[in-house]
């Protein structure tokens, strides 16, 4: 079977790039780019520098950049599908992979890729059906992926003993795209086994990835280009944020892109991290009911924004851990909102919000960055064309963060990087080196 223009390309980047990082790792391997503090230690690496990714930046003041493109540059200049608004998935995963932005031909070309791949195995239902029903989306998706793992390329391949080192992002690549061409009839799979009775939608040949998503959870237009867009914004964060992180981890030890992946969801499920947008739902439905159910005048806003604030809650989607500005995911979200549902009401109060609570929050002075982050608006989105299922919506988050992670290490195979393995330290050591002043040597 030939090559795709995907593979070959990748391929030839990947070659061009190993010197880079060869000099980096023999030449220049001694130079110091960070310091460590106890407070870094204690909190979780936070800001410490010693992960590498070229697939994605996340800027303090502009937001993530994919291949150094800020979010509204990637979207202006990534191909769209034919009769929608947004860009394919399979073009937006090519310039992830390449760093080259497709042609349309390109981006149909991953498209049909995907859609040769797609078929979920009869086992992976038939392991869905056999959980308990009121297992978590979560907990299902991670098991469908992990189920699959006895069909893992790189794990048969590393099997027989005969893979190279230099060889070894080929099988991490065809496991990943397997896996994402199945992500979305898997995801589809377990919302209508779930919440819908078990009536599935067989995949439509003639669509595309993101619009064969929503044509299997049987949401109409535009529906399908919300979701082109959601799995475009949620793909990649740095490699630092815990999906990320705990997929590469994993994938370190040479573990196959199906226990790296479930590795990534698993992480992605918890509180901290991918169910914020549930959380924020939550909020601001709680809020439009205590104020009377319809969107409130700006100083009953306010008010609810300091009862929350003076009981020692947060207002959750405000805030980032490094952003210092409104999020551009947000701002995203935002435009289509405005042109594809202005009139609903919960939209209107996520608008208020973002005229009141900034302010509020920086009166109250505790927060580093009162300015709202993507989750601040997906569940409300989500809300209007009827997936109101909110434990589903961390499935959502978790398709299109498989987009980044997987590209992530495919990258990691291709220039050989080595298994991840911090040294740890003692809580006495740390009291020492402060009472000294620092470690010394």
């Amino acid at each position: 079977m030939a090559e795709s223009t995907l593979k070959q390309t990748l391929k030839s980047r990947i070659e061009a790039f190993r010197p880079r990082m060869q000099k980096l790792s023999k030449d220049l391997a001694e130079v110091v780019i960070d310091k460590v503090t106890i407070g870094q230690v204690i909190g979780g690496a936070r800001d410490v520098h010693c992960l590498v990714t070229d697939i994605s930046y996340l800027d303090p003041q502009e937001g993530i950049r994919f291949r150094g493109k800020t979010i509204p540059e990637t979207f202006a200049a990534l191909p769209k599908v034919a009769g929608g608004e947004q860009p394919f998935v399979g073009g937006f995963f090519y310039f992830l992979l390449t760093g080259d932005l497709p042609t349309v031909a390109q981006a149909e070309e991953v498209e049909a890729d995907w859609r040769g791949r797609a078929a979920l195995p009869r086992y992976v239902v038939e392991v869905l059906r056999a959980l308990p029903p009121d297992t978590h989306p979560m907990t299902m998706l991670s098991a469908g992926v992990l189920a699959m793992q006895r069909e893992s390329v790189f794990a048969r391949r590393h099997a027989e003993g005969t893979l190279k080192k230099n060889d070894m992002w080929d099988p991490m690549f065809e496991d990943a795209m397997n896996l994402l061409a199945r992500l979305p009839p898997l995801a589809a799979t377990i919302y209508r086994l779930k919440y819908k009775g078990g009536s599935f939608i067989a995949a439509d040949p003639a669509l595309d990835w993101g619009g064969n998503f929503a044509h299997m959870m049987g949401v109409p237009r535009p529906y399908d280009d919300v979701m082109r867009m959601y799995f475009i914004l949620h793909s990649d964060h740095e490699s630092g944020n815990v999906s990320a992180h705990a997929t590469h981890l994993v994938a370190s030890a040479l573990s196959d892109a199906y226990y790296s992946l479930s590795a990534g969801l698993n992480g992605l499920a918890g509180p901290l991290h991918g169910l914020a947008n549930q959380e924020v739902l939550a909020w601001i439905r709680a809020a439009m009911k205590k104020l009377g159910g319809r969107p409130p005048t700006e100083e009953q806003l306010k008010q609810f924004l300091w009862e929350t604030l003076n009981a020692g809650q947060v207002v959750p989607g405000y805030g980032h851990a490094v952003l210092r500005k409104t999020d551009p995911r947000f701002t995203a979200q935002n435009e289509f909102a405005r042109k594809h549902l202005p009139d609903d009401p919960l939209f209107q109060l996520v608008n208020m919000l973002y005229q009141v609570a900034p302010g509020v929050l920086t009166e109250h002075g505790k927060t580093k960055n009162p300015w709202p982050n993507v989750d601040a608006h997906s569940g409300v989105i989500q809300v209007h064309y009827g997936v109101t299922e909110e434990d589903f919506y961390t499935v959502l988050f978790g398709v299109g963060r498989a987009l980044g992670v997987l590209a992530n290490i495919v990258w990691d195979r291709g220039l050989g990087y080595a298994i991840e393995r911090p040294k740890s330290v003692t809580t006495d050591m740390l009291e020492r080196w402060a009472a000294e002043g620092g470690r010394k040597g």
